[in-house]
């Protein structure tokens, strides 16, 4: 949903896989991406990272280098991170949250090591935007519109999909 909301906002969007190029979601649901991990190049045409919440697939994203080099990349340079459902804790296990006001799927809360934890579905801290979860999703790719791109964009956004 967020990839779908962004790309509407005409925001360039590239989905990589992290452990092939079709990912089974922990609900059995197979998603095509436009590269993996291994075709994947940190360089300066990235202008931000989202990472997908789920289990087993915040574990497996943890455990690349690739993917945590790349937030790192986006954290140094003042780049959008954004994560939803427990992928906030990856974040958090990186120190990214850090003094941050967050939020993350019930549950994780103990892994935002040292973030201000919310219980609001979206939350915004500067340029990083996190979500609790699969429930939050059309909120959590709306949030990312309206910080990449304007809060009018987001609302044609949604007034387009009948939101």
């Amino acid at each position: 949903a967020p990839v779908d909301i962004l790309r509407r906002a005409d925001i360039d969007v590239t989905t990589v896989g992290v452990g092939g190029d079709v990912i089974r979601g922990s609900h059995n649901i197979h998603v095509t991406a436009d590269m993996n991990i291994d075709e994947f190049e940190i360089n300066e045409d990235i202008s931000g990272v989202i990472l997908p919440g789920g289990m087993p697939g915040v574990k497996n994203l943890y455990a690349e280098d690739r993917v945590k080099d790349a937030v790192s990349y986006c954290v140094s340079r003042g780049l959008y991170v954004c994560a939803i459902c427990a992928a906030p804790s990856i974040l958090g296990k990186m120190g990214v949250l850090m003094g941050k006001k967050a939020t993350c799927f019930p549950g994780f809360e103990d892994e935002l090591l040292d973030a201000k934890v919310s219980a609001d579905k979206v939350v915004v801290d500067g340029k990083i935007i996190t979500a609790k979860g699969a429930g939050c999703a059309l909120d959590f790719g709306f949030a990312i519109v309206s910080q990449v791109e304007s809060p009018l964009e987001a609302e044609r956004v949604a007034k387009a999909m009948q939101c």
